[in-house]
């Protein structure tokens, strides 16, 4: 009995001695061992580790060293294949790369043939500008000759059947005409007999073609065609509002005005480049006149006055009344492009030796003439 209540005491003293003993300390002895023996595991992975890190510090000291001075970049572009640039060749004498050329009168026969040379044989142009000259009101008359010549009818439309559900109508461009380089037209309607649209079609431009007419050959297009505008505007107002005078006086007044605000804004911030770029060798001819040879079309009467006379009253507006600005007068012969081959060489009488019965004779392919505008 005494001795089963001394073996009771013992172990709850020793039980209650335990119960103070901190819980790392009452681990037994193989746990401890254990424990010390991950620590020590630890410890050295650590450092092998610092090692590594460290030798690969020293490789890359080392590579630097030899490589000098030029250390190559780690840039992922030299990786990406760039954008071929379009090839063109060196510009020798005057070029268009990179400027704006507007075409007055681009809904005429000829002005739809010079846009059309322009996007297909100058892709280096900036943009093209398409003016489309109208008298009175707007209208779409012309548009279908020049989205010919350009090429914009080209593409392939589809058109769902009248008594289909599916009855839109689509139009995409095809593969074949990248090369028209239409994303590089602009079409815009002007009235040519409005200073104020001139002045705002002329804005940024660096060159102009001015094939804009109020004659269709020799007779005024209000006799040839029956054009109500024109005929009211020739009954009305004889003397005042023709294309070939008036218009082109607002057009040359518009392209000075727009030359001297980009040498005003270049020498405000200080581009000299800028204001000297008139006396460049490059630099494209400011104004291109297309008119007709005095002895090409016979002479007509007509309420505007005489058409030979209006022609070369045209021609000294553009050589005397703007001297700032660079111009080319093509006096053409008469237009064929029935009997007159395409691509022939260009015969240019600069003198005036030929005999008014021998220039008479002479005939131009549009086509020809188109390109020697451009």
């Amino acid at each position: 009995m005494n001795f089963a209540v001394g073996l009771s005491v013992l172990l709850s003293v020793i039980w209650a001695g335990n119960a103070f003993v901190p819980a790392a300390n009452r681990l037994s002895s193989p746990s401890r061992f254990m424990a010390m023996s991950d620590e020590s595991d630890a410890e050295q992975e650590a450092e092998r580790l610092r090692n590594q890190a460290e030798s690969l510090r020293e490789q890359i000291r080392k590579m630097e060293e030899q490589m000098g001075p030029k250390r190559a970049s780690n840039n992922n572009d030299q990786y990406i294949p760039k954008a071929r640039e379009p090839e063109f060749p060196e510009d020798v004498g005057k070029s268009l790369r990179g400027k704006t050329v507007l075409v007055v009168g681009s809904n005429g026969r000829l002005g739809s043939m010079v846009t059309r040379y322009l996007l297909r044989n100058h892709p280096e142009v900036k943009e093209v500008v398409a003016a489309v000259h109208f008298v009175g009101q707007a209208t779409s008359r012309g548009y279908g000759r020049l989205s010919y010549e350009v090429g914009a009818e080209d593409g392939v439309g589809t058109i769902g059947a009248a008594w289909s559900e599916d009855r839109n109508a689509s139009f995409e461009y095809a593969d074949y005409m990248k090369d028209y380089n239409l994303n590089k037209l602009r079409v815009m309607e002007v009235e040519l007999l409005d200073p104020v649209q001139c002045m705002t079609l002329a804005e940024g431009v660096d060159s102009v073609i001015y094939c804009a007419s109020d004659f269709d050959g020799n007779r005024p297009r209000a006799i040839a065609s029956l054009n109500v505008a024109f005929l009211f505007r020739a009954i009305a107002a004889p003397t005042k509002g023709r294309v070939e005078i008036e218009g082109l006086t607002n057009i040359l007044g518009a392209l000075k005005v727009s030359n001297q605000n980009r040498i005003r804004i270049a020498r405000m911030s200080g581009q000299e480049e800028g204001i000297n770029e008139a006396s460049t060798d490059n630099k494209p001819t400011s104004f291109v006149l297309v008119s007709s040879s005095p002895n090409a079309l016979g002479n007509f009467e007509t309420p505007f006055g005489e058409f030979n006379g209006l022609k070369r009253q045209g021609e000294g507006v553009v050589r005397d009344d703007f001297p700032s600005l660079t111009h080319s007068i093509l006096q053409f012969g008469k237009f064929d492009d029935n009997f007159v081959e395409e691509s022939l060489e260009i015969q240019v009488d600069s003198k005036n030796v030929l005999e008014p019965k021998e220039l008479s004779k002479r005939r131009i392919n549009r086509r020809d003439a188109a390109r020697a505008a451009v």
